[in-house]
């Protein structure tokens, strides 16, 4: 049994967006996304490429399509559900002498439906925190009312920049930085061009875009950036901006530079921020790297880092460098309060 586990609203916009060529909904075996709310509310509008799970004499129906074991991804919501504290607590043992009845406490659907389907899957069972009205009020352009997904269809899928830090910085590749409506659904205001191509928004707007030519070879080094990319980025968070981090695919050096950015944001080593980084998924699997069309590999210009930029502790490099400095006020570290930019 595998059991349940809580999955944030930017982990499922994650999911959703990964892909290779084509998008990885296209993978029967990738996700299985369940809606446990009522008929009229999934007919009303639900998530992209969810099922609805009927109920009937108190057992879930699951799709006849559906193939839980093999599924890496299974992800269950229902209107509202934001914590599993009642099935852990069901789980523990139970102290008869201990009349804790907090009254108006019950599990949620998700969480009732998760506990039914744990037993058929490899994979721990995802519960959406916050349900569906905390996701579609984050992600509201993947909300839909179609019901049946065609092959061709999910082909033509196009996917959205990989969410970093939510509401705040993306990954993405050249194409979906050309897309106006991608912009506009993400509230874009900034972007970090690190590619040779020059994108269609910010043109000669130093102040939202930061164009940093390199090219996608064994030879380039992002290293001589990397102070610029950080000053450039954290200003930004300060000031509100949402901003994009894109390269021609966005595998290789955008994909370093925002890794940098972690490091310094989070004065950890490469060796720690690693695991942590949200975009993990992004990255290829150890002896599977996706070299861009110069041969390079993200593996490439992370070699950089664990050289000169991240230095032998936690953010001592950074601060070697004078990043902080740069644009933080002395006392405090580089997000205590009362801080101010030099801008």
């Amino acid at each position: 049994m595998a059991g349940l586990v809580l999955c944030e609203p930017t982990e499922l916009y994650n999911i959703l967006n990964q892909a290779t060529k084509l998008s990885r909904l296209t993978e029967p075996n990738y996700l299985c996304l369940l809606d446990v709310r009522s008929k009229w509310e999934y007919d009303e509008s639900h998530v992209i490429t969810a099922h609805r799970v009927k109920k009937k004499a108190n057992e879930y129906l699951l799709p006849e399509s559906v193939d839980l074991e093999c599924v890496k991804h299974c992800v269950v919501y229902d209107s509202s559900t934001s914590t599993l504290e009642i099935l852990l607590k069901d789980e523990e043992e139970e102290d008869d002498d201990n009349g804790d009845d907090r009254p108006g406490l019950a599990s949620g659907a998700a969480v009732e439906c998760g506990r039914a389907l744990a037993h058929l899957t490899r994979h721990p069972v995802c519960i959406l925190k916050g349900g569906y009205q905390c996701f579609s009020a984050r992600y509201h352009f993947f909300r839909t009312q179609k019901i049946i997904w065609m092959p061709q269809e999910l082909d033509a899928f196009q996917p959205y920049p990989v969410e970093i830090m939510p509401g705040k910085i993306y990954l993405g590749n050249f194409r979906q930085a050309c897309d106006p409506k991608i912009q506009k659904d993400l509230k874009i205001k900034a972007h970090v061009n690190i590619s040779m191509e020059a994108g269609p928004f910010f043109v000669d707007d130093a102040d939202n875009l930061l164009h940093i030519k390199i090219e996608d070879s064994p030879e380039a080094d992002l290293s001589p950036f990397l102070r610029h990319l950080c000053h450039f980025l954290e200003i930004h968070l300060h000031l509100g901006s949402v901003v994009l981090v894109f390269s021609t695919l966005g595998i290789s050096r955008s994909c370093a530079a925002i890794l940098a950015f972690l490091m310094h944001w989070n004065e950890q080593t490469l060796k720690v921020r690693t695991p942590q980084a949200r975009i993990r998924p992004q990255l290829p699997p150890a002896g599977r790297v996706r070299a861009g069309p110069g041969g390079s590999g993200p593996r490439h210009y992370l070699g950089a880092l664990t050289g000169g930029w991240e230095g032998e502790g936690s953010g001592k490099r950074a601060r070697s460098l004078g990043l902080y400095p740069a644009f933080h006020t002395q006392g405090q570290g580089p997000r205590g309060q009362g801080q101010r930019l030099r801008l």
